[in-house]
């Protein structure tokens, strides 16, 4: 399955402005890119890239005052296959977990691990250890979490949205995180592209979407508290502890948003070869 990716995101700038990015597709996909996966700035400007403390792949700039363009348009070649299920994967008693995971254990910036202990024993303490119990937090927050653009707020947190009962994507997936960790699970935030592929196309347009991993038996393994089911054409950018971790931009002053579209859509080999010769 050949996928197209890509955004044009736009902003005017009072002033010059350091910025950073985290708009590539993630380094265990880069095999799969048939094209090149750069971002694009506008007006033209030196822009650095480096792979960050969680192994994503950043860039960073510094962007004149007045209007910024940042664009991208490449193609990856999906295996077309759902998000894997493994439902014999068992959870790692904490002394057995490599050391690299224990972070994804604490608290974060929208994550209040430490508020959750006795909600997350109280609500999950009696499911079956393993790929169930964490099946069943997605199952729980898919049907006590109410969707909707209206209800985003920057500043909500894992504790908020189990208050309120409603957010957008990332809110899901902060509270089902927080769960998870609450009962000793390892689970980390993740951001990238999930288009309508293979699904009934939605009415809203196309955005970066949020799910989550859960590290289970030896690997990490993809649950989405959001939509709650396998997903095709799913296409990893970025993994932190939260939202904070890994956001889209960055801007170290003033930047005001003037323009949003994401893309990533399945397209035919023949549309490939029209396009790219």
């Amino acid at each position: 399955m050949m996928l197209r990716l890509g955004y044009d995101i736009q902003f005017e700038l009072p002033g010059t402005v350091a910025m950073m990015a985290l708009l590539n597709v993630h380094p265990s996909r880069v095999a799969e890119l048939r094209a090149p996966d750069e971002l694009r700035v506008e007006p033209e400007t030196k822009v650095d890239s480096f792979i960050d403390s969680f192994g994503n792949r950043c860039t960073r700039f510094l962007a004149p005052q007045g209007a910024l363009r940042l664009s991208n348009s490449t193609l990856l070649e999906d295996p077309g296959l759902p998000d894997p299920v493994n439902w014999a994967a068992r959870e790692l008693p904490v002394q057995e977990l490599p050391n690299e995971v224990l972070p994804y254990l604490l608290n974060s910036r929208y994550c209040e691990v430490d508020r959750f202990s006795m909600i997350g024993g109280e609500l999950f303490g009696a499911v079956a250890p393993g790929w169930g119990r964490v099946q069943a937090i997605c199952n729980w927050v898919n049907t006590k979490v109410s969707f909707g653009y209206q209800y985003a707020r920057p500043t909500k947190t894992a504790l908020d949205v189990f208050s309120e009962r409603y957010g957008v994507c990332r809110d899901f997936q902060h509270l089902a995180v927080t769960l998870c960790r609450a009962l000793h699970i390892p689970a980390r935030y993740a951001t990238g592209y999930l288009g309508d592929i293979r699904v009934p196309a939605s009415a809203t347009p196309m955005d970066f979407s949020a799910w989550f991993e859960v590290y289970l038996e030896d690997r990490w393994w993809t649950f989405d508290a959001r939509n709650n089911y396998p997903r095709f054409g799913r296409v990893l950018m970025a993994t932190g502890r939260d939202a904070s971790d890994v956001a889209i931009t960055t801007s170290f002053g003033m930047a005001n948003l003037t323009h949003f579209t994401v893309i990533s859509e399945e397209v035919t080999q023949e549309n490939v070869r029209t396009e790219h010769g």
